[in-house]
């Protein structure tokens, strides 16, 4: 009865939560490729027209995932003090955000671009350079969608009381949220990302008052029985002999702050915006956010007390044992819920944006794909999602190991896309020389189990290596002949102006309006293409 009950909700969410993606989507499946109605930009990144709401819940989706339901209570249990990486990274990501979104948002618009790949080939007037970052970052999303299929099997699993095998709960979550991305793109993401906010808020809040008082009569006995039990699971490196001590601590959240805000699925997010100060209020607000990580924290280590002995994978139920063992079905389909939409909205955004990626950058390059960029996406959604549902059966792995693998080789872009964009000396080869450097030295810590590596996260010292690379390649090769003006080359945040053409709807972006490849640099006039007040060209150009 409890597993029909629970199981009942959340299939009852589940056609909600598909409805919403084709009700955001209505009107809007019909265009003219110019980057409004059905074109690749209104799927990928909502027409750049979704304003502070949608802006802050989609962005709000990547501090609140299955890893907040489940990787964060595990982490709680398993370590203690270590977990608290994450609120400290995504507070300081926002603050970097705060300058960098509004500036790559400027970037993309004038350009009409889509994505960090669209950028990357801008910059550096190679289309090929997209291609093999797109294949690049791809590689480095597939283990955080594998982390997010296997949070929401899990999920269901354990809210089906056991009734759904975890090989079935994985193909329900990988059905559920290819299905839904395909349709309804980043606005439908969007749209279900503010139920997702409501249900996460009122259950985080409801089981931050009552697991302390049902199991221990309140915070304060709690709090005394851990410190007085458990002090070790209170201070750097927390419990066991983890390495995860006070200098992995802050190079992580250094590496993890940066990273994010070039994180594709991050700037999918700014390139949805309708203008920059959408984003700089975005970056104020979101941290405030963060205060709700610390209760899965919390009860993760709650749950040493009331299921000890969880070992390995295992302990990633610490938070939905305390629920499952102590609340009615209703409620625990609720909690399920709002943990399977925490896997659905950022899992959704980032098969979106593998898709994008390759359709625009990579399939383009084939020329009957050309035209078909967002047909060419939805294909590859399919072929990403897959393969991440066979590495789920393949190659399992714990939640928090996926993502700082994720993080850590997409860190390895930070001086192409990041430093590229504002330093106009970086060359090609000084680029491509410290990505390679930077990658090859990541997954040897990686896949040689050395990370941490002398205490501190590999991900920063294969960064380290990565920019040296860079620089002194840049400045012993030879200077790169590139006639174009700063303004087209660099990124600036050109504070009212970008913002108020966009308002005004003056100087059209032409986001999909054809594809051309003069000089190496992709332009077109595009269907959507005006004169605009800008400086620089002025023009829209995009393709």
């Amino acid at each position: 009865m409890n597993a029909t009950v629970a199981t009942s909700v959340f299939g009852v969410f589940m056609v909600v939560t598909v409805a919403l993606g084709l009700l955001a989507t209505r009107g809007r499946r019909k265009g003219n490729g110019s980057g409004e109605g059905g074109g690749l930009a209104e799927w990928s990144v909502g027409g750049r027209s979704l304003g502070t709401v949608f802006i802050w819940v989609l962005m709000a989706g990547e501090g609140y995932t299955s890893f907040s339901y489940l990787g964060a209570a595990g982490w709680g249990y398993n370590y203690g003090a270590p977990v608290l990486y994450v609120v400290a990274y995504m507070s300081c990501g926002y603050a970097v955000g705060y300058v960098v979104g509004p500036m790559l948002w400027a970037y993309a618009r004038r350009h009409g671009l889509v994505g960090i790949t669209d950028m990357v080939a801008h910059r550096f007037g190679r289309p090929w350079l997209g291609a093999l970052v797109a294949v690049l970052a791809t590689v480095f999303l597939l283990p955080y969608i594998q982390l997010q299929i296997t949070g929401m099997g899990v999920v269901v699993s354990t809210i089906s009381y056991g009734a759904i095998g975890l090989n079935q709960a994985y193909f329900i979550a990988f059905a559920v949220t290819t299905g839904f991305v395909v349709v309804s793109g980043l606005r439908g993401s969007a749209w279900v990302s503010v139920l997702k906010d409501v249900l996460v808020i009122a259950t985080l809040g409801f089981l931050a008052v009552y697991v302390p008082m049902h199991y221990f009569d309140g915070y304060g006995p709690f709090l005394d029985r851990l410190v007085a039990e458990k002090s070790e699971w209170l201070t750097f490196p927390g419990h066991g002999d983890s390495g995860l001590g006070q200098a992995w601590f802050v190079t992580t959240s250094f590496l993890n702050s940066l990273t994010v805000v070039i994180f594709p699925t991050t700037v999918a997010g700014y390139l949805g915006a309708k203008n920059a100060d959408v984003l700089r209020r975005n970056a104020m607000l979101l941290p405030a956010y963060n205060v709700l990580l610390f209760v899965p924290m919390l009860l993760g280590m709650a749950a040493l007390f009331v299921v000890p002995g969880l070992v390995g994978a295992e302990s990633n139920l610490a938070l939905f044992k305390l629920v499952v063992d102590s609340l009615p079905a209703w409620t625990v389909g609720l909690v399920g819920v709002a943990a399977a939409l925490s896997s659905i909205v950022p899992m959704a955004v980032f098969m979106l944006v593998i898709g994008t990626m390759w359709g625009r950058s990579v399939l383009s390059l084939v020329p009957r794909w050309e035209r078909r960029q967002k047909g060419a996406a939805q294909v590859v959604v399919v072929v990403a999602g897959s393969l991440a549902l066979l590495l789920t059966y393949t190659a399992p792995n714990t939640l928090v190991r996926l993502s700082l693998i994720s993080y850590e080789g997409m860190a390895q872009l930070l001086p192409m896309v990041l430093l590229g964009l504002v330093w106009r000396r970086l060359t090609l080869l000084g680029a491509m020389s410290g990505l390679v450097v930077g990658v090859g030295t990541v997954c040897g810590f990686v896949f040689t189990e050395n990370d941490p590596v002398w205490g501190v996260n590999a991900g920063i010292v294969a960064l380290g290596a990565n920019l040296a690379v860079a620089l002194v390649v840049t400045y012993a090769g030879p200077r790169e002949r590139d006639d174009r003006p700063d303004d087209e080359v660099l990124a600036r945040d050109e504070i009212g102006l970008v913002a108020r053409d966009a308002e005004s709807g003056e100087g059209g972006d032409g986001s999909d309006g054809g594809s051309g490849r003069g000089g190496g640099v992709r332009t077109s006039t595009g269907t959507g293409m005006g004169t605009g007040t800008g400086t620089g060209t002025g023009t829209g150009t995009g393709g």
